[in-house]
């Protein structure tokens, strides 16, 4: 190709390289040689020149699970625009295959890494471990001075809470999975303190119980036993409503006249397809994934970021919620 051009193989490769003592003419000959002879760079020679292999690795430990694949769709659409690759690893839940795919890709001297948590709680960070840049998506580090970016949960229930109030429904409860996940807490919470302003605590309290449609079917049938003048359910997941949605149509219980309802995450296999179609919150999870890309070529390139960043949520308006409506015959709220 040098040849072609009429230049030195050193003068090609300072081309090529867009380094600037070549002068643009030289540069625009080497171009078009290169073109001609489809000449593709060596990758690996330009990375021992630059400190630098273009590749980040991936680590996620559900590679299958729900809130995966969005991420890595978002941090690999992020990626391939900047023409770099991923390496990505599944460790499945596994303490010694995550140690293993961890000294893997160091060994291939990845420039970067993001993690992926399998849930949105805290995991030990990396900080004593690697040399190169880290950030952390959807589950957060437990050292402050890493980045973590996660989904904004609070925002997500307040979302949900002021929906329902501004449809006039008046008597809200809430079905979530287990308290040991911090999502479900924050939502809980949030959503307590969006009713509590409006002088509206949740009906019968935050009910916890097994992220499954099986427990959600229960936790329905035994809070409009209780409550018999409920108009609203915000349930932790678009899978529990479906199971609320089971219980609600089995029981001759309107969607939305009689009960509005609420998922959450727009997980669409659920909320798409349930019967009504679920209103619900989207968590932007490939936003989350390009957004942890973007922050970990800033930290390639000096401008690293610590702490967390909550990604914010969206409501999503389907059928299954919309104004309160009289026709079922109740002697109103039982709180």
């Amino acid at each position: 190709m040098a040849r072609l051009a009429g230049v030195s193989t050193a003068t090609a490769s300072k081309a090529l390289n867009e380094r600037a003592e070549v002068a643009p003419a030289t540069r625009e000959r080497v171009l078009k040689a290169a073109e001609v002879l489809a000449f593709q760079p060596n990758v690996l020679a330009r990375g021992l020149m630059s400190g630098r292999t273009g590749t980040i690795g991936l680590l996620t430990d559900e590679l299958g699970g729900r809130f995966s694949i969005p991420i890595l769709l978002g941090v690999e659409n992020t990626v391939g625009n900047e023409m770099m690759s991923v390496l990505l690893c599944d460790a499945r839940g596994d303490a010694i295959r995550r140690r293993h795919y961890l000294r893997t890709l160091l060994a291939r001297s990845v420039d970067g890494l993001i993690v992926v948590g399998e849930s949105n709680d805290l995991r030990p960070s990396l900080v004593d471990e690697v040399a190169v840049p880290v950030v952390y998506a959807y589950g957060e580090s437990d050292n402050p001075d890493d980045l973590s970016i996660i989904s904004d949960d609070r925002h997500g229930a307040t979302l949900a809470a002021e929906h329902l109030l501004a449809q006039g429904r008046q008597a809200i409860g809430h079905i979530t999975g287990e308290p040991t996940y911090r999502a479900a807490r924050e939502r809980a919470s949030a959503l307590g303190e969006v009713l509590e302003r409006a002088g509206q605590p949740i009906v019968g309290g935050a009910m916890f119980g097994d992220w499954t449609q099986r427990w959600a079917r229960h936790a329905a049938r035994t809070l409009l036993a209780a409550h018999p003048g409920l108009d609203a359910i915000f349930c932790g997941s678009d899978q529990l409503a479906v199971g609320v949605t089971d219980t609600l149509n089995q029981m001759g219980v309107r969607i939305p006249d009689d009960v509005a309802l609420v998922g959450y995450d727009n997980w669409e296999a659920f909320s798409a397809q349930s019967n009504p179609p679920l209103t619900t919150i989207d968590t932007n999870l490939q936003d989350i994934g390009a957004a942890a890309a973007k922050h970990l070529f800033d930290a390639l390139g000096g401008e690293a970021t610590s702490g967390v960043i909550r990604h914010p949520t969206r409501l999503v308006v389907r059928e299954s919620t919309g104004p309160r409506t009289t026709g079922r015959a109740t002697s109103g709220p039982t709180v």
